[in-house]
C-alpha cells in the first residue's frame, strides 16, 4: 500500500502530466496542502521533496514551490562529427548561419550566449597519456559556456586541449577572442593543414559535484555525462581532447552504427 506522502505525491504529479498545473504555476502552500489532504505538513514536505527530486517542481527561496519549467533538450548524436567535418570546408558566411549547439538543439544563432576563455594548462598523466606527450607539456585550454539565452544554465561544461607547440603556428588558435570561431575546432585545425580522421568518445556518469550541480542547475538526484572526446588526424595523432560534462535532466545521446552489407 502506497504511503500518505506517495499518495500526495501521486495526485500533484498526475495534475502536472495532465497540463493542470502548467510550467511556472505556484502549488498551493504546504498548509493548505495538508488541509486538504488531512495529513501534517511533515508528510506534505516528503511528498515535495519526492518530486523535487523527480526534477518537477522546484523550490524558490521566499516565493515558494513551482512546477518546473521544462529546459531545451540536447540531442547529442555521433552523426554531428561527420556533419562538423563537412562544415569545416565551406565559406565562412556559411559557417557562420548555425554551429554545433543549433544543431543539437534546433535553436538559431541569436538564441545563444556564448563565453570561451584560453589559458594554458600542463599535460597530466591522464591527458599526456592520450596525447602520447610527456607529462607537463604545454597545452592551451580552452573553456567553453553555451546557454539559451532565456534561460540561465548552460548546456554542458566544455574544456577543450590542444598541444600548443602544435597550433602556435596560427597565433588566431591562442586568442580566445575570435571565439566563436565559424566552423568549430575542425575549422580552427584546418588552417594548420589537419584533418580529421576519428574521433573516439568514452562515456560515464557519476553523481554531480556540487560545482556541477550549482552551474548546470540540476535537480535534487540528478546524475551529469562525462564524455571524452579524443580527435585523430590523418597521421594518427590526437590532435584534440575535449572533457565535457552534460546534464543528465536535459540530454540525450543517440549513436547511430552503419553496418556493411553481406
Amino acid at each position: 500500500m502506497a504511503k500518505a506522502y506517495e499518495r500526495i505525491a501521486d495526485e500533484l504529479r498526475d495534475a502536472i502530466r495532465a497540463g493542470q498545473l502548467g510550467p511556472g504555476d505556484r502549488l498551493p502552500a504546504e498548509t493548505d496542502l495538508a488541509a486538504r489532504h488531512r495529513r501534517s505538513v511533515p508528510t506534505v514536505r516528503e511528498a515535495l521533496r519526492l518530486l523535487q527530486d523527480e526534477g518537477l517542481i522546484e523550490k524558490q527561496h521566499g516565493r515558494g514551490t513551482f512546477v518546473r519549467k521544462p529546459r531545451t533538450r540536447v540531442l547529442r548524436t555521433n552523426l554531428r562529427h561527420q556533419w562538423e567535418k563537412n562544415r569545416a570546408r565551406e565559406p565562412e558566411q556559411e559557417r557562420l548561419r548555425t554551429g554545433a549547439t543549433e544543431h543539437a538543439t534546433g535553436l538559431q544563432v541569436n538564441d545563444l550566449v556564448f563565453h570561451a576563455s584560453y589559458g594554458e594548462a600542463k599535460a597530466d598523466k591522464s591527458l599526456a597519456e592520450a596525447f602520447g606527450v610527456a607529462e607537463g607539456t604545454t597545452l592551451v585550454e580552452r573553456v567553453y559556456r553555451t546557454r539559451y539565452a532565456v534561460e540561465t544554465a548552460p548546456f554542458a561544461l566544455v574544456s577543450s586541449y590542444l598541444i600548443r607547440d602544435m597550433v602556435a603556428e596560427n597565433p588566431d588558435l591562442l586568442d580566445e577572442t575570435k571565439e566563436p570561431w565559424p566552423g568549430g575546432t575542425q575549422s580552427q585545425l584546418l588552417t594548420l593543414g589537419i584533418e580529421l580522421d576519428r574521433i573516439e568518445e568514452r562515456v560515464t556518469a557519476h553523481p554531480p559535484t556540487p560545482e556541477e550541480a550549482e552551474e548546470l542547475e540540476l535537480p535534487p538526484g540528478t546524475s551529469v555525462i562525462v564524455l571524452r572526446k579524443i580527435s585523430y588526424d590523418t597521421d594518427n595523432r590526437a590532435v584534440e581532447i575535449s572533457d565535457v560534462t552534460l546534464p543528465g535532466d536535459r540530454t540525450e545521446m543517440l549513436f547511430t552504427t552503419h553496418l556493411e552489407r553481406w
